[in-house]
């Protein structure tokens, strides 16, 4: 009995160690494709802040309209990819000095420059204003390098 049992953690041993030995089949590389180079510079991050509540920090806007304005204005426009973060912010109204708090929306895109990408944006938050009657979808882009 004993010696099955050194037999076979013997050979339990070697093919483990045969397993250490052999090399890996597949590396990571920086390789890309024409849709999607390695880097490529030129590109723009886009953040769009919609909140979701009344202007007056009331009110909500579910997940369902949420999800429903995602569908049907922003991947149209960017369906190669996107990011939503969820968030919580605060801003001051300049007629009255009121201060806003509630809950919103980030929604992050990569997209290269030029007239037509930013005609998707002001699309987008054009649409957003009209659903909601909110006077502003605040707008942060900057230039990124980018790889894929």
């Amino acid at each position: 009995m004993t010696r099955v049992r050194l037999t076979l953690a013997t050979l339990v041993a070697a093919i483990l160690l045969t397993g250490c030995a052999t090399p890996a089949t597949t590396t990571a590389s920086m390789q890309g494709d024409a849709t999607r180079p390695a880097q490529s510079s030129g590109w723009i991050r886009s953040e769009l802040y919609f909140a979701v509540g009344d202007e007056d920090g009331t009110g909500i806007i579910d997940d369902a309209q949420w999800r429903a304005f995602l569908d049907g204005e922003v991947t149209p426009r960017f369906p190669d990819g996107l990011t939503v973060l969820d968030g919580y912010g605060q801003w001051r109204f300049q007629q009255d000095g009121r201060l806003v708090r509630q809950r919103c929306k980030v929604l992050v895109v990569l997209h290269e420059d030029g007239a037509k990408r930013r005609g998707d944006i002001e699309a987008i938050r054009l649409a957003w204003k009209r659903m909601t009657g909110h006077e502003s979808v605040l707008w942060a882009r900057g230039p990124v390098d980018v790889s894929f």
